[in-house]
């Protein structure tokens, strides 16, 4: 039976960093699915269509991904997919409090679901979607921040 993990994110823009989390996890389970969340409260600076183009164009060649967009809750998610494991990764200590606080409300809802934390490789550690919506806005060099070969929309530089 294949393992599956969900890995959740607003992904606005998917980097190098969540690739590295994403490779880490296809090393532990059959099949990651990247779920890119609608989060009502923050206007997306790229639309859901892009994100999954990002994510499709970060991801190409790697066996064991799938990509969808949801807006639920991620236990609820989990449930419609029938998967039991969620992957986070972290860069920080402020991350993992933010993350751990996450995983035990969502075990409090979904004592089924485990959530599986995975910190950054340190190279990476520093980068952050919204320094990357930063240097966008301000035509700065993304190349050191996203994945090799992606390209961003035309209309964010």
């Amino acid at each position: 039976m294949a393992t599956v993990a969900l890995f959740p994110g607003s992904f606005d823009p998917f980097t190098a960093g969540h690739l590295n989390i994403l490779k880490r996890a296809l090393n532990i389970f059959d099949e990651v699915v990247v779920a890119i969340g609608v989060n009502q409260d923050k206007q997306g600076f790229f639309s859901t269509e892009q994100k999954i183009d990002l994510v499709r164009q970060a991801t190409k060649g790697l066996k064991g991904v799938r990509i969808i967009n949801y807006d639920c809750l991620t236990v609820d998610i989990c449930r419609q997919l029938g998967i039991r494991h969620i992957v986070r990764g972290v860069r920080n200590f402020l991350d993992f409090e933010t993350e751990q606080s996450i995983a035990d409300a969502n075990r409090r809802i979904a004592p089924d679901i485990e959530t599986i934390i995975i910190p950054t490789a340190q190279e990476y550690s520093h980068i952050s979607s919204s320094a990357v919506r930063d240097l966008i806005r301000h035509n700065g060099d993304t190349s050191l921040f996203m994945p090799e070969g992606v390209k961003l929309p035309e209309n964010k530089h």
